[in-house]
């Protein structure tokens, strides 16, 4: 597709952004830069924290013309797990905007102490990713929103999710 919309071939793709690796870095960093970002601004900074977290994983759920597509970060994580790469780093940076924005956005709730917020932070980053793989693979969505709220109130305490 890339070929197709530049008009070069995909040796001229990869020289002119100095090979292949550095330009799924930067389609990586793209993805950062824009789709992380956006998600986390769109939904996690809404007056209702909880409210907020429970939309962001919601929205999983709605991907376009209800695609299984998944996440850049997701598929590319685990295609590229156990290398050494500055590709890894790109996938980690887009893991760890995830961490921040959960922490920040539990850290605004009263009853959560930062000590607890690291581990929830990872816990729902876990759950975040775990929805991400079990749509992609083709799980019930239905099914899968079911346990949204549950879920995010198990890790947060919060009884009213």
């Amino acid at each position: 597709m890339l070929e197709a919309e530049a008009g070069l071939s995909s040796g001229s793709l990869y020289n002119s952004f100095g090979g292949k690796g550095s330009l799924f870095e930067r389609a990586l960093d793209h993805y950062n830069d824009t789709v992380v970002d956006e998600r986390i601004r769109t939904h996690l900074n809404e007056s209702n924290p909880i409210g907020g977290l429970v939309s962001l994983f919601q929205s999983l759920l709605e991907e376009p013309d209800g695609g299984t597509y998944g996440c850049l970060l997701t598929n590319s994580s685990i295609e590229c797990a156990g290398s050494d790469t500055i590709e890894n780093v790109c996938i980690r940076t887009g893991f760890d905007r995830f961490l921040v924005a959960f922490k920040q956005t539990l850290l605004t709730l009263p009853s959560i102490k930062p000590d607890a917020a690291d581990r929830m932070s990872l816990r729902l980053l876990v759950y975040y990713q775990g929805l991400l793989v079990l749509i992609r693979h083709g799980y019930d969505k239905t099914t899968l929103h079911d346990t949204i709220k549950t879920e995010i109130n198990a890790i947060t305490g919060d009884k009213n999710a």
